[in-house]
């Protein structure tokens, strides 16, 4: 009865027409004074078409109430078989429905590509933090234990969280760039006391050549991709080597006389999760610090560069000559 009482529902405008034509031609009939069985034989024969009519109009009402019942058990799948479209109106509305389907797997599908990531990346990651952890634990055990190892195994895990804070807030929408004049010296002083210990403890001589420019940029972010670099620096450059921070006109360049980078793992250093010949062989690197600072630059409006050989260090590139043009 429901269902009877849905259809009815939905063809209350037909029926509401059809009985004041009723009435229109019982009132003719009426004022002409014609025979009541005339009006009435009338009557019958239209309440049979519309009887015979409605019977119809109902089945289809009944066949297509099922079908679209059995499309709602299955609309977890991600192409939906509709039924033929009963008309104009109907092939608009699936037409509508399938574009809406798409979107939605095409959502599900960014959603759950960045999931895997993320689930990738987090996996690395606290693979990656036990390290220093580990380290840590032993260096207490030990009774020659410095200070100093202390505070670089400490600076290691520092470095790895606050990578997974800066990929966590790179895509978010609530993240937001503060775009001034920075002090590129000031910058770069306050990157280097952060790595003072590890420089030390390496034994690796710095030549910090002042570049007296004023950036406009986010410090923030700056900050971030230039520590990601010294780390790298740091990382792969044995002891007793050398790193050097000058500027070549608008170019901040950061060199070292690390270990180096193969020819053909150079075109893929900024893919999110490579890390190449040298992370598999040291086992040291994510695979996300230059993925990050690629993507932190373009978000700047800055550039980043990487040229290297095997044995003869790596030179950074950070192209700082693009910013915006209105401070915010």
């Amino acid at each position: 009865m429901s269902l009877l009482r849905a259809y009815l529902r939905r063809q209350y405008k037909l029926l509401l027409l059809l009985s004041g034509f009723f009435c229109i031609f019982a009132a003719v009939f009426f004022l002409y004074n014609l025979p009541v069985e005339a009006v009435a034989y009338a009557g019958v024969l239209c309440l049979a078409l519309g009887l015979a009519l409605f019977a119809v109009g109902y089945g289809r009402f009944l066949r297509r109430h099922r079908e679209l019942r059995q499309l709602l058990l299955r609309a977890r799948e991600k192409v939906l078989p509709l039924p033929p479209p009963g008309g104009l109106l109907e092939e608009d509305y699936q037409a509508l429905l399938q574009a809406l389907c798409a979107d939605r797997a095409g959502l599900a599908m960014e959603n759950e590509n960045r999931l895997r990531d993320m689930t990738g990346y987090y996996t690395l990651w606290a693979h990656q933090i036990k390290t220093p952890i580990a380290a840590m634990r032993l260096l207490l055990q030990e009774e020659a234990a410095g200070r100093e190892t202390l505070e670089v195994e400490l600076l290691k895990i520092e470095q790895y969280v606050e990578m997974v804070l800066s990929y966590l807030r790179l895509d978010s929408d609530f993240t937001d760039y503060l775009w001034q004049d920075c002090d590129l010296d000031g910058l770069l002083r306050q990157s280097l006391r952060k790595f003072a210990k590890m420089f030390i403890l390496k034994r690796i001589s710095l030549d910090f050549q002042e570049t007296g420019k004023t950036v406009l940029t986010d410090g923030k972010w700056l900050s971030f991709v230039v520590e990601q670099v010294l780390s790298n620096a740091l990382k792969y450059t044995p002891a007793g080597g050398r790193i050097r921070i000058y500027a070549d006109r608008d170019t901040l360049v950061i060199a070292d006389s690390g270990i180096g980078i193969r020819e053909e793992d150079l075109p893929r250093v900024f893919e999110k999760g490579f890390t190449g010949y040298n992370g598999r062989t040291e086992r040291k690197s994510t695979g996300i610090g230059l993925y990050l600072c690629r993507r932190v630059m373009e978000r700047l409006n800055h550039g980043i560069a990487v040229a290297s050989r095997p044995g003869q260090g790596t030179l950074v590139r950070l192209d700082l000559a693009r910013g915006r043009r209105v401070v915010e």
